[in-house]
């Protein structure tokens, strides 16, 4: 089997690997946003970290089997890569997964890494996922689960959301709320640090660390991809009066191939101005501006921890509905994914 490395700049094989992404989303993520090539293509030559990806070629010229992206922390998480690894529906059960597994694993240690992780479409209890199958069989473990949501703006009333922000409002009394379409202000974007990094104490598997954003971190890693992406990135956040610390912050991202569809790029509260329902304040204001700013706007994606019971109780006030499947994350050590490879040449 042949597996070539995906180069930046090749127009033929990004649009192969996206055509597999789509294909696999179709089959196993039918209700989710659909994908958009520029996106895909940000997602390959602006990374938040380093990456490289490979890919299995087809019979056709132009076209691929299966592929995988290893993303590679280099500041933090350095002993770990995350793989996402797809093979197109016509191709499963063939050994084409097990191939790259390998293939990425023996990646992943030459760049010195011990543990794989990844995420995979639930299935149900009595017809697993594509995905869960082949995770179990590697003897992967289990983590966190996480749940996606979505709101739909036909089916929430406007006075539902102006009536909760006004409860919100009431209760963070000495916080301003601002915000900013692309790029945070510099005046802001030491706060915004701040603020990005308070997601550390949300539920994360066992093992992972915490990533310490930093203003260069945000505005090369995280800017500079949103802006490869093309579209329209929100954001709102509320700034404690007495103090001018930022204490909120939330953000939608709508882009130019699908404006009919809003991701949730984040939302988080610092621990320190936490109980006063910032979360919710700013997340009803984000959907107020929507409304008028993005008149195309049909549906909002979020994800959350599934044990993230506070985070999910805002988003279900605000009328966020769960939108199947869940998905569930695994770890492998990079030396079983090598030594089942090994047993099944041997």
């Amino acid at each position: 089997m042949r597996i070539e490395r995906w180069v930046a700049g090749d127009p033929t094989a990004t649009q192969a690997c996206f055509e597999i992404a789509e294909a696999v989303r179709a089959a196993d993520d039918p209700l989710g946003p659909p994908g958009s090539a520029r996106w895909f293509r940000a997602s390959l030559e602006q990374t938040v970290d380093p990456m490289e990806m490979w890919f299995v070629p087809g019979e056709t010229p132009g076209t691929a089997q299966a592929s995988y992206h290893l993303d590679l922390p280099d500041l933090d998480n350095t002993a770990r890569a995350r793989v996402n690894l797809v093979v197109h529906p016509a191709f499963r059960r063939r050994g084409v997964g097990r191939a790259l597994l390998e293939h990425a694993a023996r990646r992943a240690a030459e760049n010195g890494r011990s543990i794989l992780d990844a995420d995979v479409a639930q299935g149900r209890a009595e017809m697993p996922s594509a995905g869960e199958s082949f995770a179990r069989r590697t003897g992967a473990g289990a983590g966190l689960v996480d749940a996606r949501r979505v709101f739909v703006t036909a089916e929430v009333p406007p006075e539902r959301i102006a009536r909760l922000r006004e409860g919100a409002a009431r209760a963070a009394a000495g916080y301003s709320v601002v915000s900013w379409i692309g790029p945070v202000p510099d005046e802001y974007l030491l706060g915004l640090a701040a603020v990005v990094n308070a997601l550390n104490d949300a539920p994360h598997n066992a093992g992972v660390e915490a990533r310490d954003w930093d203003a260069r971190r945000i505005r090369e890693r995280v800017e500079s991809r949103q802006a490869a992406r093309g579209g329209r990135l929100y954001s709102v956040a509320a700034v404690h009066d007495a103090t001018g610390e930022m204490a909120a912050v939330t953000a939608i991202e709508v882009g130019d191939d699908h404006p009919e569809w809003g991701h949730q790029a984040i939302t988080a509260v610092t621990g320190r101005h936490r109980g006063h329902r910032l979360g919710l304040l700013v997340k009803a204001a984000i959907h107020q501006w929507l409304a008028a700013a993005e008149p195309g706007l049909r549906r909002v994606v979020t994800w959350n921890a599934a044990s993230n019971q506070h985070m999910i109780a805002i988003n279900e006030a605000l009328g966020y509905e769960l939108l199947e499947p869940l998905w569930q994350s695994y770890e492998l050590p990079v030396a079983d994914a090598l030594a089942l490879a090994r047993g099944a040449a041997g």
